[in-house]
């Protein structure tokens, strides 16, 4: 799936809570809690609400709202809008930050080493 491509396979709704390993084809979104590890080549989106923690191996991320704590590594982009609030590291090709996002961090714009593992 392109990262422009943005019609939804799954959902964690708000009020939802989910720990563990999270691995899937095509675009999820999260607008509840997640504790974990992400692993897709396609792309993760983060709503309003939303309150995630952990690492992520992704095609592409958008973060539309909520709070981000993680080691983000994404193949193709990471966009971050607000009202979002990320911490952590991000790494991905390319990386847009719009006017007005909370973040701190480290950000790496370069190709990725290795590809995301998505078993």
């Amino acid at each position: 799936m392109s990262p422009g491509v943005h019609e939804l396979t799954a959902l964690l709704g708000r009020g939802t809570r989910f720990e563990g390993k999270l691995h899937f084809v095509g675009a999820v979104r999260i607008d509840g809690e997640f504790r974990g590890e992400v692993l897709s080549e396609d792309v993760l989106v983060i709503g309003e609400g939303a309150d995630v923690q952990g690492t992520l191996r992704v095609g592409a991320l958008i973060v539309r709202g909520g709070h981000l704590r993680a080691d983000v590594r994404a193949r193709h982009s990471i966009e971050l809008h607000v009202p979002s609030r990320v911490e952590g590291s991000l790494h991905a090709p390319e990386i847009q930050l719009e006017k007005g996002v909370q973040f701190e961090g480290t950000c790496k714009m370069a190709p990725l080493d290795e590809l995301p593992d998505a078993e």
